[in-house]
């Protein structure tokens, strides 16, 4: 499942240049997290970045998108052009 930054978040800008499929941007109050992109590092890392990075431990599995391993490695073939859609 993709992943979710709470609005415990205090922008201290770890998690953003983690990210490997630049899916972490600023919201309108807290950094957020588009699903469309987020992997779980799935394809490049074995643990999510960003959740390892966190030092409040405000970055939780979205609970709206749940998705399997399977469907996140196909998510990431599809974002680096691997896989046609």
């Amino acid at each position: 499942m993709a992943l979710l930054i709470t609005n415990k978040c205090i922008n201290c800008d770890m998690c953003d240049p983690e990210c490997p499929n630049q899916a972490i941007y600023m919201g309108n109050k807290v950094y957020e997290i588009d699903p469309h992109k987020c992997t779980e590092c799935v394809g490049h890392y074995d643990q999510p970045t960003c959740v390892s990075v966190c030092p409040i431990d405000c970055i939780k599995p979205d609970p709206n998108h749940r998705e399997n391993l399977d469907t996140l490695a196909e998510k990431y073939l599809r974002l680096t052009g691997q896989l046609d859609t």
